[in-house]
């Protein structure tokens, strides 16, 4: 596993076959392991062969730590928990409920990916409430022999959370500081339906105000220019929610907006990057439901 610090590490869950779409961190202390977003159902024979490659069974793994709970990071939970019922599962508490009863999520995945669901994520199954941990931020939780500050960082998600290591200087952000693959193009994620610039915005700030040395991404892995790669976050997404505010004036139907803006994103994706690496942009988040979040947000406020 690469290793982001002493015991901080990483796995590729090589999501669908494709390498550097999805990362679990892990976390490793003498009798205790943490996974950060432990991935889809999908990839949990690669996440178990991984760690095994290291010497660590899922049996050693005693807590799971939750950016948010979209099934690309958290669709792995409940099985996690039903093959080891103690292990603590720590999320916010809006994402909470959706754990217990994970109906709702699946019913609005299901309206997003349509039958490509179980090709995509698995089997999503319930987390029993004796297992989770709630946090709101402002908490410091231990785990993996670390102590991490907890921040709320909404914008992506309203359910979305950070958390900090200040021995090391890694921060892991999930998606709120955005998808860069191979150090390229910084892409905000912005799939309905909590998409919220000002609150993204503010989020952003949060981190800043951390002053990490290193931002581990889900989509993909450790950044070191945390600076830059936040100031390009910002801006891209100012552009892409500007583009997507333009398509509602434009002519034809919202399928037609869609398919115009997705060519015009990827074009641009191609342009600043091989087509191998735009695909793992594509694989994990997708382009037309980048036009389906910011199109929400923007009729929410009247246009």
């Amino acid at each position: 596993m690469p290793t982001l610090a002493s015991g901080l590490s990483f796995i590729d869950l090589e999501f669908l076959g494709r390498r550097h779409a999805i990362a679990t961190g892990v976390v490793q202390s003498p009798g205790s392991v943490a996974l950060v977003d432990p991935g889809p159902t999908t990839c949990l024979p690669v996440l178990e062969r991984e760690l095994a490659r290291s010497g660590i069974g899922l049996a050693d793994v005693t807590d799971v730590l939750l950016t948010h709970i979209h099934l690309d990071h958290a669709g792995s939970v409940g099985t996690l928990v039903q093959r080891d019922p103690t292990l603590r599962v720590h999320v916010h508490e809006r994402g909470a409920p959706h754990l217990v009863d994970p109906s709702r999520l699946l019913e609005s995945a299901t309206r997003l990916y349509g039958d490509q669901m179980e090709r995509l994520w698995g089997d999503v199954r319930p987390v029993a409430q004796a297992n989770i941990n709630v946090v709101r931020g402002g908490e410091t939780v231990v785990v993996g022999g670390r102590a991490f500050a907890v921040a709320y960082t909404p914008g992506h998600a309203s359910h979305h959370v950070s958390y900090f290591d200040a021995s090391s200087g890694v921060a892991f952000v999930g998606d709120t500081a955005g998808v860069s693959v191979d150090g390229g193009y910084v892409l905000p994620p912005t799939p309905p339906p909590d998409i919220d610039l000002e609150l993204w915005a503010a989020s952003v700030a949060t981190i800043e105000r951390w002053s990490p040395a290193t931002l581990f991404l889900t989509h993909f892995g450790p950044v070191m220019t945390v600076r830059p790669h936040l100031r390009a976050l910002l801006e891209n997404l100012a552009t892409v929610a500007a583009l997507v505010r333009a398509s509602l004036a434009w002519e034809g139907s919202d399928t037609d907006r869609q398919a115009r803006f997705v060519d015009q994103l990827r074009l641009e994706l191609r342009r600043q990057m091989s087509e191998v690496q735009s695909m793992s942009y594509e694989a994990t988040t997708p382009l037309d439901l980048m036009w389906l979040g910011l199109a929400r947000y923007w009729r929410k406020r009247g246009g």
